[in-house]
């Protein structure tokens, strides 16, 4: 069994599943009031020809199928749809520049940076494409990731991608055919109606948000018509989103399917799985009740959501590479990077959703120490020591980021640290022979190391390293291929 164990999810209720990735952080969220979805479905007729184990089946590839398009959907509602979310962002196709890094109290996505201060918006492409223009960047890393509806990966401006330079690119929907218009570097397609578009900028340091501030005001998104000077076409209607929400994912989770994959067009490799879902009475215009199924199939229901999450998390322990306890692999990515792998796309959303692909960003997960025992800072303290002229090898800069090991949220501590990164290296205390030790536990290993301490929970931890811009193999020592590359990790060892 692999040392890389996620924790096991339980249904012990009827109808109620605890997404680990979803569940509440020991500190419960500023506002995230559970919805229940109004439903008025008819029963799925029992005589469909399905014995009760093969429409477990069914559903069981349905939930993998569909845990990333709850995600995204849920995240959605909350960001850019419900002002009252207590996560809301902006309007669909405005930018939120948050002038601070995410802290504790953000509870809608897990594992999320605390390195660079978002610019977050969500594109609402229907009516036409819009138009992203940034600035040219110089002094700093930043990137601009597209992600769909899937939870693709679709476009990538920035840095890497375009090399730091100004420039206008187009974001189109699936129902947009055209040229790409005068002013526009690059065109973008949207495999669904609706975007996440999501900026990244490099923070050096706390006294550094000014100048992260005047970058972030140069982000800009408008129509397709306003960039070109010409009058806008007529306004989409209103999309009425069944009111959704990451605390509610775990009562409606079937219901937010059917909403998500209203606005989530069927490609090629979705039809088998689709027809599936169909045969179990979930679909676009299709509202589904649990509770209108016999007590048997509710049951299988259940079973199966059990199911297919604890095939997730075998994938996540099984199909990662194992350096020294970190768990790495390439999850997140594009179309094709999946390929209609759907096991492969739902570890990615459980693992961290919205993650990079692997030339812009590399993940090492870490539950486990360097023995293989699961990392638990209520019990022991760690240590986590690079060797001189073993930090990372990037282009852009590293972290080691502090999540619950239940929830995945960031943790609650006295001194507002949830990281530690490359930019702080220079502050912190070297050991004799250049290496740097970082101090992970709950309490303060002393005035002398609290710069290289990463605070901890009073229970098992999940730690995320980034790596920003990683070393390709062509680089003496590299990060890429991801696990085969020269540069190797070192693990979590237990304090002595």
């Amino acid at each position: 069994m692999s040392k890389f164990a996620y924790k096991a999810i339980s249904l012990a209720t009827a109808s109620l599943l605890a997404v680990t990735v979803l569940t509440a952080c020991n500190k419960p969220a500023d506002k995230a009031p559970t919805t229940t979805a109004d439903t008025t479905a008819a029963p799925v007729a029992e005589a469909d020809g399905l014995t009760t184990e093969q429409f477990k089946a069914l559903a069981e590839e349905g939930f993998i199928y569909g845990l990333p398009l709850v995600m995204n959907y849920a995240i959605m509602n909350e960001y850019a749809v419900d002002p009252n979310s207590g996560q809301f962002k902006a309007p669909f196709n405005q930018i939120k520049n948050e002038s601070r890094v995410f802290t504790y109290k953000d509870t809608a996505v897990v594992t999320a940076n605390s390195d660079t201060p978002y610019s977050l918006g969500w594109l609402d492409l229907r009516a036409e494409p819009m138009v992203i223009s940034i600035p040219t960047v110089k002094d700093r890393y930043y990137s601009v990731m597209l992600n769909d509806g899937h939870t693709y990966n679709y476009g990538y401006m920035g840095s890497r991608a375009t090399g730091g330079k100004a420039g206008s690119y187009m974001v189109a929907g699936p129902d947009w055919a055209g040229e790409k218009p005068a002013g526009i570097d690059e065109v973008f397609n949207s495999l669904t109606p609706f975007s996440l578009l999501a900026f990244r900028t490099q923070l050096m340091n706390p006294t550094d948000m000014p100048n992260v501030e005047k970058i972030q005001a140069q982000y800009k998104v408008q129509p397709l018509s306003a960039f070109l000077g010409q009058p806008a076409p007529a306004a989409a209607p209103d999309p009425n989103f069944l009111p959704a929400n990451t605390a509610g994912i775990k009562e409606n989770f079937w219901t937010y399917l059917g909403a998500a994959l209203e606005y989530v067009p069927e490609a090629d490799e979705d039809r088998e799985i689709r027809s599936k879902l169909a045969a179990i009475g979930i679909g676009p215009g299709k509202k589904f009740d649990i509770k209108s199924l016999s007590p048997e199939r509710q049951q299988a229901m259940i079973e199966a959501m059990k199911a297919g999450d604890a095939k997730v998390d075998t994938y996540l322990g099984s199909g990662l590479t194992d350096v020294n306890g970190w768990q790495l692999g390439s999850l997140p990515g594009d179309r094709a990077h999946f390929n209609g792998d759907w096991l492969k796309r739902a570890g990615a959303a459980k693992a961290g959703v919205y993650g990079n692909d692997a030339v812009e960003a590399v993940y090492l997960f870490g539950r486990v120490d360097a023995s293989g025992q699961v990392i638990d800072t209520s019990k022991h303290n760690y240590t986590l020591t690079f060797a001189a002229g073993q930090l990372p090898p990037v282009n852009a800069f590293w972290s080691v980021t502090m999540y619950y090991g239940k929830s995945q949220l960031m943790v609650e501590n006295p001194i507002n640290r949830y990281l530690v990164n490359s930019a702080m290296v220079s502050d912190m205390k070297k050991n004799a022979d250049g290496s740097v030790t970082i101090y992970i536990q709950k309490d303060s290993p002393g005035k002398d190391k609290q710069a290289n301490w990463l605070p901890a929970p009073n229970e098992t931890a999940y730690l995320v390293m980034r790596l920003y811009w990683p070393k390709p193999a062509t680089e003496a020592v590299s990060v890429l291929p991801v696990g085969k590359g020269t540069w190797k990790p070192p693990g979590f060892v237990v304090a002595k």
